[in-house]
Parts: structure tokens; sequence; C-alpha cells
């Protein structure tokens, strides 16, 4: 659209699209280090469990406002730099001061006068930096997706092509982070990250931070110089398209926000009913995963003993296994949607999702009923269960992370919206569950006894229902017709 109407008809190379799209590996890296990690740190800086998740609240709350808000701006951003490119420069810088703020917290928090066990500062800047992340986060992400949607234009092949390849990255993003963060030895490679205010655990999560800020520094620069946008001014004087768009955008940004929901067609509202329940299942799986692991595998706790930490560990190295898998699949997406249509491979992942949320219930039963060794830790057939079930859920993942943004995205054109915009409409089907599972998961599980099994319960039914709708109501045939004729 716009500014990138030359380079759509000269159809953007797919190598360029693929260096595009290095960003997320960047952003997916420090992501992946937040949910394998910062659940667990927060209960070790004295978050009860219970409330933990609220933590978590600003992720969805901003994403309500600013995914949608900057996607609108950057549909309109008139900069010599592009319409995206700033977005997404900035959303990097206050990435890496956010994961340097929540690594150094407890050093800050010392400095301003903890002491001990009681560290109420730490906890002001560990959230100070949390909520600036997840912030930060939702700037980067929605001009990302839309920058590829300007590249491909309406080639919805490509497209989904360059979702795909957004998912890939996201993947090895995912890979190197989950990675790190089972590693428990950063504190001896870097050893200036031990102080006396941070511990062998909060070194090795400062070491991680810092080198997600160095990762993040190289994907951001090299998706930037590979994207070549025309300045928005320019491409008014050369198309009658994007003024169309423009004109249409002038109004004031929430209101018309959410009145453009009156204008939305039939499949774009399943779409947004899916992605929805779809995400009211995930969510509890992002927010305890690896303290699922630590406190019902492994029978840990946070500050009491290692086994918590060695649980927090293998669930890092079990999610590394869910991201191999994911990348695996993002390759095999289009092929897949082609052939079978996207509501079907989008309904069945979900099944298999709410397959996988059922497995952990049963894990974690047979774990509680089980004697623990004389090592304290579980047996390994649970061990390696578990790990089956972070490995698997990879797959429904993958379809998450690219089938719903490449329909919302081709389903939208028609209707003038900018990709900007659109992308912002399909966020904040995904941050309203966010917000009603941060608020609700917590206390919810605290009623049945403080352990995780009620949210992943309520997770299963949410996917369950979520792959039945894709299957039943998202059509099949127009999307592979489409196709055809696009090829």
């Amino acid at each position: 659209m716009g500014g990138e109407t030359t380079s759509q008809q000269r159809r953007v190379p797919l190598k360029r699209l693929l260096r595009v799209a290095s960003v997320s590996c960047g952003v997916q890296f420090g992501w992946a280090l937040q949910l394998s990690l910062l659940t667990p740190y927060v209960q070790e800086l004295g978050i009860p469990h219970a409330w933990s998740s609220l933590v978590w609240l600003c992720g969805p709350l901003s994403g309500l406002l600013v995914q949608p808000l900057v996607g609108h701006t950057s549909d309109r951003c008139t900069s010599r730099f592009g319409r995206r490119r700033p977005f997404i420069a900035g959303g990097a810088a206050c990435i890496a001061v956010a994961v340097l703020l929540i690594g150094y917290s407890a050093d800050l928090g010392r400095v301003m006068g903890d002491s001990g066990t009681h560290r109420p500062r730490a906890i002001a800047v560990f959230v100070v930096g949390f909520w600036l992340l997840d912030v930060a986060n939702n700037v980067i992400q929605g001009p990302s997706r839309a920058l590829l949607a300007d590249l491909t234009g309406k080639d919805y092949r490509r497209t989904r092509v360059a979702n795909a390849y957004f998912s890939l990255f996201m993947a090895l993003g995912n890979i190197l982070g989950f990675a790190t963060g089972s590693y428990s030895g950063w504190s001896s490679i870097l050893p200036f990250t031990a102080t006396s205010a941070c511990g062998k655990n909060c070194a090795n999560l400062k070491s991680a931070f810092i080198l997600d800020v160095i990762i993040l520094s190289i994907t951001t620069f090299i998706s930037l110089s590979s994207a070549r946008e025309t300045p928005l001014n320019t491409s008014f004087r050369t198309t009658g398209l994007e003024s169309q768009t423009e004109s249409s955008s002038e109004e004031a940004f929430l209101w018309e926000l959410f009145g453009s929901f009156r204008y939305l067609t039939s499949p774009i509202w399943v779409i947004l009913t899916v992605t929805a329940l779809t995400w009211v299942g995930w969510f509890p799986f992002l927010l305890y995963d690896t303290d699922w692991m630590g406190r019902e595998i492994y029978k840990g706790a946070p500050n009491q003993g290692q086994n918590y930490h060695s649980g927090v560990r293998m669930g890092a190295f079990g999610l590394m296994l869910n991201s191999i898998v994911l990348g695996a699949v993002s390759m095999a997406i289009e092929k897949m949607c082609r052939k079978w249509g996207a509501g079907l491979v989008w309904g069945i992942s979900n099944i298999l999702m709410a397959v996988c949320f059922v497995g952990m219930l049963v894990i974690s039963l047979v774990a509680s009923n089980l004697k623990p060794s004389q090592s304290g830790l579980p047996p390994d057939g649970i061990v390696i269960s578990s790990l089956v079930v972070f490995a698997v859920l990879g797959i429904p993942l993958a379809i998450t992370y690219s089938v719903p943004y490449a329909m919302m995205s081709t389903r939208a054109e028609p209707l003038c919206l900018g990709q900007g915009l659109a992308m912002g409409i399909l966020n904040l089907a995904i941050v309203i569950p966010q917000v009603i599972v941060s608020v609700g998961s917590g206390p919810w599980d605290q009623l049945f006894g403080g352990g995780n099994a009620p949210a992943f319960a309520a997770a299963a039914a949410a996917a369950f229902v979520s792959g039945l709708i894709a299957i039943l109501a998202l059509p099949r045939s127009r999307v592979a017709k489409k196709t055809t004729i696009r090829r």
C-alpha cells in the first residue's frame, strides 16, 4: 500500500522478505526469556504466586491501546524513514532499556535502600521494566507485521509466506531465548553480573538479558536496512488508493477504531472470535509453563531449595523443544493451508492444543500421587512426558503465530483498512482475553489450592471450542480459490 506500491509491483524478493522478518527473532528472544524466567523471578522477589499474574496485566492492557494506536499512526506516518521503520526502531530501543531495568532491578533496589529479603524497591523497578517491556513489544509487533503486509500487497500467497517467515524467526528467537534461560552457568561466563544483591539465579537472568540486547540490535539493523520504504507524502502524489485509505483514517483514533467494528464482515468476526478463544487457551500456559514444571513436576517452591529452579530450567528446555517444532511447522504452513484450507488447519491445531493441556492435567495428577525419590527429583518418565507435551504444543503455536494474521490481512484489504490498523483490530481479540486471564487466573488457581490446574482446565476448554468454530465457520474453498487465482 502507499509508500510500498512500487515495491509491490516489482514483487519484493523472498530473500528480502526473509531479512525484513528477522526482527522477530530479536524480539522473540527477549519474549522467550520473559516467558520462561520472569514469573519465577517475580516470586523470588517476594510477590505471591496468586498475584504474580497481575504483573503480566500490562501486556494486554498496553496491547489494548498501544498496538492499535501505533498501527493506526504508522498507517499515516510521513517520516522520511518510512511508515513502519521509525516505530520498529523506537520499540527496539525501549525493549533494550526495559530488559536492562529488569536485569538490574535487584541491584538498583539495593542502591535505593533494600536490605535482606525485603525488596520493595527492587519489585518497583522490576515492575516498571516489565511494563515498559510489554509496551515496547506492542509498539514493535504491529508495524513489523504491517511492514510485511505492505511489501507483499494483495498477493495472498506471498502474504502467507511472509507471515511464515515471521513465525520462523519467532521460533528461532524462542529457541535461542529458551536455551539461554535453561542454562545455569551464565554467572560464570559473565562474572560481573553477580553482586551482593544479585545471586546466581539473578545473575543468570541478568546475563541472559544482556545477550538479548545484543541479538535485538543485530536483527533490528538487518530488518530495517533491508526494508525499502518510500515516505508516505511521496506516495500521496503517486497513488490514489493511499489517499482513499488516508481520508478514511482522519477521524479521532479510539472511537473510530471501535466504530469500525460495525463494518467488519462475518468472516472477520469469526477470525476475531476464534483468535480470542485461542488466546484464552494460550495465555495460562505462557504465564505458568515453567512455574508448572517447577511446582507440580519438581515439587519445589521459590526461595526454597533448588528443586524449583531445576524445574524452571527444565521447563525452559521444554520450551526450546517447543520452538524447534514451531520453526519446522512454520515452513509447512503455507502448503497445509493451500491444500486443506486455513480454517481447517487452524481448527485442528487448536483441538490438538486442547488435548495437550488435558495431558498436562493428567501428568500433574500422576506426579502428585508419586512418592518422591531419594534425590528429590521426579521420575524420568514424568519429565519426559512433560517435555513431549511442551514440544507438541509447538505445532498449534506455529499456526497461532501465522494463520490468523495472514487471514486478517487478506480479508481487511477490501475494507480499505490500513494494515497497521487491521493488525491493531486483531490485537484487540488477543489482549482482551489476556486481561481476563491475568486478572482471574491467580485467584482462580488459589481458590482450588494454589496450583495451576484450574487455569489449564479452562484453557483446554477454550482451545477445544475455538477449534470447532474454526473448522465449522471459517470458509475453506474460498481461501483455496483465491490462492489459485493469485498463482
